[in-house]
């Protein structure tokens, strides 16, 4: 089987060792429910999954949770609740939709906050073999410090730092470099680490789980095309520079699901939330029209679309 690598942007084959595929999948930030644009990569990477069961392989297949975010934070301070009472709310309401999506769950569901002693330790790595620095009890990976940076969204730094639009932070030795810890602040969730009280990275969040649960190469990571740059490829940066090992085989992005030609996004307000959507037109036409298409290329969301996704499937029972 031949997949299209983001990484060296050509069709790889697949090379299944010992019967087994090794699949990390980037999983929800849980601070609301998804919508049906957040739905794509769950639908597309779930039938490469059965898929792989069909031909008899064993398929490990991992897909973390985001429980403690920004994001997170600030739908908890909105709802005058604890982030950790709105984080557990809404994995409940995930694996909910999943259900409803047809999606069978994961193998692993880490969430991040199981895993931050882990995080912690791998973050001392980092310092001590210079690819990291602390200051003011934040802790920053340097972009520099790795020669690969880059490869995998294709750009250089240079052409990151003329298109990028990053928050200026004297105390940063480069722009581009990203945080791995983050120095609580008050009425935030915390905890200890050798540089004060804090809470990891997104990027250090994904990494750690995965190779915890993966080992140091695993098969496949996967997501929307949106995580090329800045996330998957800080993931591999501090991966590949603590292990000096390949992170991953296959680095595999789906396309975005859009409205009229822009990406479906909660900050533009043109979103469906999925459950809602499921309901509308049921799960079968949901994963058809989903599936009706090329999996790394844009999807236009429309509810004609689906009506005929929904009658393809009515069609398809008609006939059988």
């Amino acid at each position: 089987m031949r997949l299209y690598n983001t990484l060296t942007k050509r069709l790889e084959e697949l090379d299944v060792r010992e019967g087994t595929v090794r699949m990390y999948v980037c999983g929800p930030t849980v601070y609301d429910l998804i919508h049906i644009g957040n739905a794509r990569p769950f639908i597309v990477f779930d039938a490469l999954r059965r898929y792989l069961e069909e031909r008899g392989f064993r398929v490990i297949y991992v897909q973390n949770v985001t429980d403690v975010d920004d994001k997170i934070i600030r739908r908890a301070q909105e709802e005058g609740r604890d982030p950790a009472e709105v984080a557990l709310r809404y994995t409940q309401e995930y694996f909910a939709d999943l259900e409803r999506l047809g999606v069978r769950p994961p193998t692993y569901s880490p969430p991040a906050t199981a895993f931050i002693p882990k995080m912690v330790e791998f973050v001392e790595k980092l310092v001590e073999k210079g690819h990291a620095y602390v200051v003011d009890g934040d802790v920053y990976f340097s972009v520099r410090s790795f020669p690969g940076y880059g490869e995998l969204s294709g750009r250089s730094i240079e052409e990151m730092l003329a298109g990028a639009r990053v928050e200026v932070d004297e105390r940063k030795r480069d722009p581009l470099d990203f945080a791995l810890w983050k120095a609580a602040k008050p009425g935030e969730p915390h905890w200890p680490s050798p540089w004060g009280e804090g809470r990891p990275g997104w990027h250090t969040e994904c990494v750690v789980m995965s190779l915890y649960l993966l080992g140091e190469t695993f098969d496949i990571h996967a997501g929307g095309n949106d995580l090329i740059f800045p996330h998957h490829e800080n993931e591999r940066a501090q991966a590949e520079s603590l292990t000096g090992k390949t992170f991953v085989r296959l680095w595999l992005h789906n396309g975005m699901l859009t409205v009229r030609g822009e990406k479906m996004a909660k900050s533009l307000g043109n979103f469906y939330y999925a459950r809602d959507v499921v309901k509308l037109f049921g799960t079968e036409a949901v994963r058809y029209f989903y599936l009706s298409r090329h999996w790394r290329k844009p999807l236009d969301f429309s509810f004609e679309a689906l009506s005929e996704a929904k009658a393809a499937v009515e069609r398809v029972y008609n006939f059988l």
